[in-house]
Order: C-alpha cells, then sequence, then structure tokens
C-alpha cells in the first residue's frame, strides 16, 4: 500500500485535485453523508459547488486540505476563517469528509491535526463544527477534544430528505487577551 499524504490546496493547485473532490463529495453523499446536499446528487452540480469553494481559496476565506494517494484523493477538509471584525478569533470545519473504501485509515485525524495547527497559525483560538447527532463523527470529534456546545433540533435533513438534530462542537486552542 502506498503511503497517502497531506496537501494543502491553493487557488493554484485547485485544477489538479477538482475531479477527486467533486468523486469525494459524491461518494460521500452516496454513503449518506449529511453534508449539504440531497441524494442524486450530480456530478455537474458537485464540480459547480466546488468552483465555488476555489474562490473562497482564492480569497483566502477558506483553507482547504486533501489527502492523496498517487494523486487519487481520499479525503478532504475546509476551514473557514471567519472575517467579522469581531470574531476574528474563530474558524469554523466544513465539510470533513473520506472516500468510504479509505476509512479507518487515521486520514480524518491528520486532517484534523492540519486544521487546528492551520487555525492557531491565523490566530484563531476558537474552532467549532456541526455534525449529525448521534453519528459515529460525535465520538471521533470527542475524541479529539472538541465539546458538545449543545443540539439543533431538525436542523438540516439528511441526503434521503428526513430532518435531524444537528450536533455544535466546540475547542478552545487559546484565549486572546480581553
Amino acid at each position: 500500500m502506498n503511503a497517502a499524504h497531506l496537501r494543502r490546496v491553493t487557488s493554484e493547485s485547485f485544477a489538479h485535485y477538482r475531479s477527486g473532490l467533486v468523486s469525494l463529495l459524491l461518494d460521500a453523499v452516496q454513503h449518506g453523508a449529511s453534508v449539504g446536499f440531497m441524494a442524486g446528487l450530480g456530478a455537474e452540480e458537485a464540480a459547480q459547488w466546488w468552483d465555488a469553494v476555489r474562490g473562497e481559496v482564492e480569497q483566502g476565506n477558506l483553507l482547504l486540505w486533501v489527502v492523496a494517494e498517487e494523486e487519487h484523493v481520499l479525503a478532504t477538509v475546509q476551514l473557514v476563517l471567519c472575517q467579522k471584525a469581531n470574531g476574528l478569533n474563530r474558524a469554523e470545519v466544513q465539510k470533513l469528509l473520506v472516500l468510504n473504501q479509505a476509512r479507518r485509515r487515521g486520514l480524518a485525524t491528520q486532517l484534523m491535526t492540519a486544521v487546528e495547527l492551520a487555525a492557531q497559525q491565523h490566530q484563531r483560538g476558537l474552532v467549532y463544527l456541526d455534525t449529525l447527532a448521534g453519528s459515529d463523527a460525535e465520538d471521533f470529534y470527542r475524541a479529539l477534544g472538541y465539546e458538545l456546545s449543545g443540539l439543533l433540533p431538525d436542523y438540516a435533513c439528511n441526503p434521503d430528505g428526513e430532518y435531524k438534530a444537528t450536533a455544535i462542537y466546540y475547542k478552545l486552542l487559546s484565549r486572546k487577551s480581553e
């Protein structure tokens, strides 16, 4: 088995990973991931969504990573840096996706380590995220030291259209001086 490598995706390298990111998103939705898309997501819609993400990467509002093996995208995550004057201490983790066949290899942990390091480098002391309440992801985030802030009932529907509660998690990486 070849080694998987973590890579930060820039606006310049985005095109290299685009098709793999599209395939990864399609795989995640097909396997029931509640990541903002409905069942039947097509490649064109997924590609358009990733193109919008590229725009955020270009503006510097969003940091994007992939884990790739032989240039095949196995996993990805995003960190959205809050741009509001009163929120420069926070960043949101979004779209932690791992290819179904690549699960249980430590790729998500590798990505979350990169996210937290980047958050600190950008002076973001609070990292937060949301995930489907009751999912295996909750155990994963708790194991990484994230704390449950609360649940929002019927916040979003899964790809099949059933509304589910969302769990909000956070982790304090550092505190800004008051």
